[in-house]
């Protein structure tokens, strides 16, 4: 029997932003037209990390929390029943993303209001560290307060239990991984790759769904019929790695 795939799809910005991290509303609205028109399932993390796998299934994921979150993206996703999770840097909310690597108009990001509201409609947040930063590159100290305050302030501020992380710019090596592994039940990267059970949990692969704001591209992966351009992708990803090394 074949083991199950689950696509962890990564977003951040719905807006007509410039850059990588911004995709627009009209590409948003297709991509999950297209999920429902072909009756994949959308699970959770919480499903996944059960176990509860379909073949094949869709997890739905945003970094940072930008507003268009609420203003754009929930109302699309709620109209076809989706869940998604939202990965928070606490110290953020409400502010915008002005940490380093940000994007050069910084984009607003929701409030402890619009976040509390979100997660009554059936929104689950997870973290993203306090600061956003590189974690890779604190002592133990400054790592434990990252993965530690965000949850709890998460959880104080909207009454709900945090299981799941987002490290960000995908930066965890090996001893962070096994520092998240203490707080939390899972964590996603930036790999990018199709996800399945029995993998590692805490280097959960993703899609990030720029690469697939083309109609044609979404669809037939969709459809099973994605691999040869999805390898395409990962060469693609490989050699731009290989050139800034």
């Amino acid at each position: 029997m074949p083991v199950p795939v689950v696509d962890i799809l990564m977003y951040h910005s719905i807006s007509e932003a410039a850059g990588p991290t911004s995709i627009s509303p009209a590409a948003f609205r297709m991509q999950m037209a297209a999920i429902a028109g072909a009756g994949v399932p959308v699970i959770s993390l919480d499903d996944l990390m059960k176990g509860k796998v379909p073949d094949h299934a869709v997890i739905l994921t945003f970094d940072d929390g930008f507003q268009d979150f609420a203003d754009v993206a929930w109302p699309i996703m709620q109209g076809y029943g989706f869940r998604p999770i939202v990965y928070l840097p606490t110290a953020h909310v409400g502010r915008r993303d002005s940490w380093a690597e940000g994007h050069v108009a910084p984009r607003p990001l929701m409030g402890w209001p619009v976040l509390g509201r979100l997660a009554a409609e059936g929104v689950q947040f997870g973290s993203h560290s306090v600061s956003h930063v590189d974690l890779d590159r604190l002592d133990a100290d400054a790592l434990e307060a990252e993965l530690t305050r965000s949850r709890v302030e998460i959880e104080r501020r909207l009454g709900k239990r945090v299981l799941h992380f987002a490290p960000p710019y995908g930066a965890a090596g090996p001893d962070v991984r096994r520092r998240i592994a203490q707080h939390y039940k899972t964590s996603v990267s930036v790999v990018l790759d199709r996800a399945a059970p029995g993998g590692d949990l805490f280097q959960l692969p993703r899609l990030e769904m720029y690469y697939f704001t083309d109609p044609g591209h979404w669809q037939r992966h969709l459809a099973g019929k994605g691999t040869p351009y999805l390898l395409a992708r990962k060469a693609l990803r490989r050699v731009r790695q290989a050139l800034r090394a």
